[in-house]
């Protein structure tokens, strides 16, 4: 048995405190890393002078070469990597080949849902093997969207099956996922044996192609039809009791006054979405406006709010209905969308009004649903989170730089794209490049990653500011703030220690039921903290666990990888989920109904295919 030193005790406690962290999300999960980093990086030097006032017997040491081994995440070839592909994905995107495949699927699905369902995760699967498979539901999700819309379909349908088949999807090769490059490194660092590009391509074809069938048939019964088709984006939102159309009598005091200081600077809960003036519609900006007699607002309130503005400002209700063609017809183009807020967003955390959204945006926000929840007034303090979906309406120039904007996802497609269409030969090139280059071991997949990444702007498929706005820098820095942690682990003795304890289950399970139990446990971190800090605890421990046990440590290294790339229970465990979790409306217990069984029925495909093709 692994004694207890000070060192394990102090890294049991980071490790705690950055579980709960993860949980609880009081800050976004990269600020968690990044103080899990600087925890790490001061206990050396601030138990050294413990040391010399008599507080300890001697310093703790977590790091061989401090300060380098505890800063080694951000020059590490997994956070490198993973940031190139993200860029590689982006030049991919901005080429529109992905929304012209979407376009080719959508005219042979029709209203079929199983022809949908199976397009769905026939696209979105294979795609997420080569490009990030975050970034590959990003992409798709607005094109899923409108295939429901088109065929008559409940989006709730088709949005889950997007994430969870772009999940085992990023198992097919090393780039599908970041979590499968970071694990990569683990294992080279700790076995000595880095994953290629096609290592585990087999097992992940095993693996997706059961997923498929799950979700073809269990799966598509158990998945919920939490929204139904959509015909109108204001019914889908209920919004029949929250719009109406008011006409500004000539006695108002209103007449000749500024719309901002008269109805958008109020204590009232309303928001202007329109003004209708003789044979003019006015979207944003609104507020510069001078009121006339005869103007007719649309306006976004409730009832009793309603009720209250129209005995102060003498003004009367217009019998009309406000739909969306009613909303969009001030506009050639589509002017009233559900956006969903991504991760890495510098949303997350603000209001709609401590963020200045509308003045940011010259949009207005209709209702806010998060989950199976609609929230259509008082929305400005609402504290924004992942996943948000938000029902804007404004400009069409407005949506368009919605769209363009990483802080969002447009949840339809939009109808003008500034794709370079031309470059698509050139892009698909570069990505074949990189991924030949690596599976032959011509190069490292660090290097000809970021090879990649700048040929796509030398070649023009990305502009240079357009290179930076491709990366989430979240990632990035939750990957440079939990790998030293992984390291800390290892060195203290903790991972040996974990592993005893793990290696106990072998006098009751054979080395097979060992290797279940890593997927499992894995898989359940991984549904309440970040895939990667799963990784980051799990190999260390794995890997000592394997070499107790005397079996094979890289057998064990793919169990952690797998389940970790595989969070299917809640919405929470995988960013993909959440993406999905608003615009499909979706319950937290949807989650466990449909990803429950699939976890199980993966984990136990998982573990035998590690066993035939790999061995104990």
């Amino acid at each position: 048995m692994v004694s207890i030193t000070p060192a394990t005790l102090v890294v049991f406690l980071v490790v705690l405190g950055a579980l709960a962290l993860f949980v609880l999300e009081p800050v976004p999960v990269d600020i968690t890393a990044l103080g899990v980093l600087v925890s790490l990086v001061l206990i050396q030097p601030a138990s050294a002078i413990a040391a010399g006032y008599g507080l300890l017997s001697e310093p703790i040491v977590l790091f061989a070469d401090y300060p380098a081994d505890a800063l080694s995440g951000f020059s590490s070839t997994a956070t490198l990597t993973v940031l190139a592909m993200f860029i590689l994905s982006e030049g991919v995107q901005r080429t529109g080949v992905i929304q012209r495949l979407g376009a080719m699927i959508a005219s042979f699905t029709g209203d079929s849902v199983d022809r949908q369902l199976g397009a769905t995760i026939g696209v979105v699967s294979p795609i997420s093997g080569f490009i990030n498979n975050t970034a590959a539901v990003a992409i798709l999700l607005p094109m899923v969207t409108d295939l429901a819309e088109r065929g008559g379909t409940s989006p709730s349908k088709l949005l889950l099956p997007l994430s969870y088949a772009s999940m085992f999807g990023g198992t097919l090769t090393l780039i599908g996922t970041s979590t499968n490059i970071l694990a990569s490194e683990l294992s080279g660092r700790l076995i000595g044996r880095s994953f290629t590009m096609f290592e585990f391509t087999q097992l992940g074809i095993v693996v997706s192609t059961v997923g498929a069938a799950y979700l073809l048939t269990v799966g598509k019964w158990l998945t919920p039809e939490r929204i139904r088709p959509r015909q109108d984006l204001t019914e889908e939102f209920e919004m029949g009791e929250y719009l109406t159309e008011i006409v500004v009598r000539e006695e108002s005091p209103l007449v000749g006054q500024q719309v901002r200081r008269t109805l958008v600077e109020t204590d009232f809960d309303v928001d202007l979405i329109q003004l209708i003036r003789g044979d003019e519609i006015f979207l944003e900006p609104l507020g510069p406006k001078q009121i006339q007699v005869g103007d007719v607002f649309a306006l976004r309130t409730d009832r009793n709010t309603l009720v209250d503005l129209l005995d102060v400002e003498g003004l009367s209700i217009v019998p009309t209905a406000v739909d969306e063609a009613e909303l969009e017809a001030g506009e050639s183009r589509q002017n009233l969308v559900e956006i969903v807020i991504s991760p890495g967003s510098s949303l997350v955390g603000e209001s709609l009004a401590s963020a200045g959204f509308r003045q940011r945006y010259n949009a207005t926000v209709l209702a806010l649903r998060r989950g199976q929840d609609l929230i259509r007034r008082r929305m400005d303090d609402v504290t924004l989170r992942v996943g948000d979906t938000l029902l804007v309406q404004a400009t069409a120039d407005s949506i368009e730089r919605l769209d363009a904007n990483r802080d969002f996802i447009v949840a339809q497609e939009i109808e003008t794209h500034d794709y370079r269409e031309s470059k698509i030969p050139v892009a698909l090139g570069i990505v074949l490049g990189v991924v030949g280059l690596a599976a032959l071991d011509v190069l490292p997949i660090v290097v000809s990653a970021l090879a990649g990444a700048l040929g796509m702007v030398i070649t023009g498929c990305l502009r240079p500011p357009e290179l930076y706005d491709a990366v989430q820098w979240d990632v990035v820095f939750l990957l440079a703030g939990v790998i030293p942690l992984g390291i800390a682990l290892e060195a203290s003795g903790g991972a040996a220690l974990l592993a005893d304890l793990v290696v106990a289950s072998g006098d009751l399970l054979p080395i097979v039921g060992v290797l279940a139990v890593f997927y499992l446990l894995t898989a359940l971190l991984t549904n309440v903290i970040s895939n990667n800090a799963s990784v980051v605890l799990m190999i260390p421990v794995a890997v000592e666990a394997a070499q107790a046990l005397g079996a094979n440590a890289f057998s064990f290294v793919l169990a952690v990888t797998f389940a970790a790339s595989t969070a299917f229970m809640t919405p929470v465990g995988y960013q993909t989920n959440l993406f999905v979790y608003g615009p499909g409306g979706y319950r937290f217990s949807d989650y466990l109904r449909v990803g429950g069984p699939l976890q199980l029925i993966l984990g136990a495909v998982t573990t035998v295919g590690i066993v035939v093709i790999w061995g104990l």
